[in-house]
């Protein structure tokens, strides 16, 4: 299992995945999930991946190597899409490539074809935009309304998200808001787990303001972790106790 999310305010974008892929008990590994594709102040592209890794692989081989357009002959990639919105649509071509090439095998072996994706980025001219892809290669857009897209294990850290985002959210702010949704995750799902990737992008900028890796025993996000429980553990200390009475006490 994994946990991704990207986050799209006003400021601009942040995306966060954890590394952990779990086959088993016994076999867990460190993959990265998040990708970028970029061209310094010309545009910059993010794609975070979860599902089964090999279809997630293949995709993202298939993105970088091209596709070619039967029409006119161009190699279709990331880095020559014309918008972003082309470019979202370039990974669904992409993911039903490799559907339509390994998923008779997967069938034979009763594997499910599981693999999703965030990507956002920017070209310069444009706006900067933030998109869900799903296994049959569609997609959805984020919006000003609800900034926020998850993929993977996302149930944890949804709260969070869902109370403190909003779109005039100050960027940092906003990744400050993204790393306490991955420890919710983490702390409640095993299969979800550091090293954590970030890449933060300031709006009309194309190219990254921070791309960072969150290594185990970092001081900032175990102080984080730390901060986190303990305001939560003070919250619930400082609400009231429910007025009701207990079925003796009425009986008094």
């Amino acid at each position: 299992m994994t946990y991704c999310c990207g986050i799209l305010v006003r400021d601009g974008l942040v995306m966060i995945a954890d590394t952990r892929t779990n086959a088993g008990l016994d076999n867990v590994s460190t993959f990265r999930k998040l990708h970028i594709f970029s061209k310094p102040g010309e545009r910059i592209m993010a794609i975070a991946s979860a599902g089964n890794l090999a279809i997630s692989q293949s995709v993202l081989s298939t993105l970088t190597e091209g596709i070619e357009d039967p029409n006119t002959g161009e190699v279709e990639t990331l880095m020559n899409a014309p918008t972003m919105f082309q470019a979202a649509q370039r990974i669904g071509r992409a993911i039903r490539l490799v559907h339509a090439t390994e998923g008779p095998a997967l069938r034979s072996e009763d594997v499910s074809f599981d693999v999703s994706f965030l990507f956002g980025g920017q070209i310069k001219g444009s706006r900067m935009r933030l998109f869900m892809v799903y296994t049959a290669g569609n997609f959805i857009e984020c919006t000003t309304d609800t900034p926020y897209l998850q993929i993977g294990e996302h149930k944890y850290g949804k709260p969070v998200l869902d109370r403190a985002m909003h779109y005039d959210v100050e960027l940092y702010e906003a990744l400050k808001t993204g790393l306490i949704s991955m420890d919710s995750t983490m702390r409640s799902n095993l299969g979800v787990g550091l090293p954590i990737d970030v890449l933060v992008v300031r709006a009309d900028a194309c190219e990254a303001d921070l791309n960072h890796r969150i290594e185990a025993g970092e001081p900032y996000f175990h102080d984080l972790r730390s901060r986190w429980s303990a305001a939560l553990r003070a919250a619930h200390q400082n609400i009231p106790r429910p007025p009701y009475k207990s079925e003796t006490e009425t009986k008094k």
